[in-house]
């Protein structure tokens, strides 16, 4: 059986999705004062084109409404297209 997880690592300063322990997807962040920084995402290239990303991207913006007063600064292209394709979740947006 498969075991998936996507865990909050802020030491790192990362959102991170495992499968059976291998690192599949990563959304990399900086806090700076009142917002957070989503300025890199990577997918292992192996396991590419399987949604990976946005599962981590979900779960990080999700992370960050529900648990933070920060708001959310896209750096990252990947970033900034999913909340393109999320327009409902606008409210969460800096510049």
């Amino acid at each position: 059986m498969v075991s998936k997880t996507i865990v909050h690592e802020p030491d790192a300063n990362r959102y991170v999705l495992r499968i059976d322990d291998e690192l599949v997807a990563v959304a990399d962040y900086v806090i700076n004062g009142t917002s957070i920084s989503f300025n890199h995402t990577y997918t292992n290239p192996s396991l590419r084109g399987h949604g990976y990303a946005g599962e981590v991207v979900q779960f990080a913006v999700d992370d960050v409404e529900t648990t933070t007063a920060l708001r959310i600064l896209p750096m990252c292209w990947y970033v900034g297209e999913w909340f393109d394709k999320h327009p409902e979740r606008a409210g969460l947006l800096t510049r």
